[in-house]
């Protein structure tokens, strides 16, 4: 499926991940998010990939594709780079090709993301921290370099859950210390007059339980797993409660607002698109229903890390 109107939309894409923050954020403390995101577009019912787990969730909206094409696990994340031949290239590959001065950068918490799904070959700028410490060194990239897309990664709020429990009052306070920091980039791209043309998006990957006997998990499709947020703002975004979406479904966003042009619709390859009313645009076709695809079992992750099931 061809993305009809091609035309570059913005000249900056921030994607800003919580890991973790599955739907949870609706119910939380988060007066910066509801200002940023008044007029924007947002749900809670955005579908996770299955499993619910960091490299399958995060794959699929960097790739495109569904786990059960791309294939990635949290240990491969963690051993293996990219290829950078892969016939399913990242974002930051397509959005090179297209804008070779295009300048690119990837902050994340979790390393193994920029480390495993983006190619090493592009120049992406990257940094490693905790959140807390990383917002800055963002802030400070922005500043500098006014990037073209950047995609920014917290795992805070997924360890919060993996010790308290989803949903949990420690956990529910550290989404409300992250809104925090996801304002403090939201100034930046301010300071720097970016933000009248810039995409700026929120999403989780998935959430998490609360069992009984303290402490929270996730991989599995229930719902407190499997449903997340995503929320956008920006110029041509219009002001709606998006009701059916796939996380896969960024690829496709960034791609539009850049300009790009999408795969063809192919249920062995791409299978992300353009959630029904997110834009102010006639052209974007209707959503296909990929239920059918997200039938991978649920497994448990070797490698130990706050974002996979324990």
């Amino acid at each position: 499926m061809k993305n009809e109107n091609p035309e570059k939309k913005f000249s900056h894409v921030v994607v800003i991940g919580v890991d973790g923050a599955g739907a949870f954020i609706k119910n939380a403390e988060t007066p910066e998010f509801d200002r940023i995101f008044k007029d924007g577009a947002v749900t809670y019912e955005a579908l996770s990939s299955r499993p619910s787990i960091s490299a399958e969730c995060w794959g699929s909206m960097l790739l495109g594709v569904g786990p059960e094409v791309h294939k990635l696990t949290n240990g491969i994340l963690e051993n293996t780079t990219y290829p950078i031949d892969s016939e399913f290239p990242s974002l930051f590959r397509r959005i090179k090709e297209k804008y070779p001065e295009a300048e690119l950068g990837s902050f994340c918490d979790w390393n193994p993301i920029t480390h495993g799904i983006v190619e090493n070959n592009l120049g992406v700028k990257h940094d490693t921290a905790d959140d807390t410490t990383l917002t800055p060194i963002v802030c400070d990239y922005i500043r500098q370099n006014k990037p073209t897309f950047l995609f920014v990664h917290f795992d805070s709020v997924d360890g919060r859950g993996h010790k308290f429990g989803y949903g949990t009052q420690p956990y529910m306070l550290r989404i409300s210390e992250v809104d925090k920091l996801i304002n403090d980039i939201h100034k930046a791209l301010k300071d720097t007059q970016m933000i009248d043309d810039t995409l700026f998006i929120v999403i989780a990957d998935h959430g998490g339980t609360n069992p009984v006997t303290g402490g929270g998990s996730h991989g599995g499709w229930t719902d407190e797993e499997k449903y997340v947020t995503f929320a956008a703002a920006g110029k041509g975004v219009n002001k709606t409660y998006i009701k059916e979406m796939n996380i896969r479904d960024l690829s496709a966003i960034v791609l539009y607002a850049f300009g790009i042009e999408t795969p063809d619709f192919d249920e062995n390859g791409w299978t992300s698109q353009i959630p029904q009313g997110l834009f102010d645009d006639e052209n974007i076709k209707p959503y296909r229903d990929i239920s059918h695809l997200t039938g991978a079992s649920p497994r448990i992750s070797k490698i130990p890390h706050t974002s996979e099931l324990i």
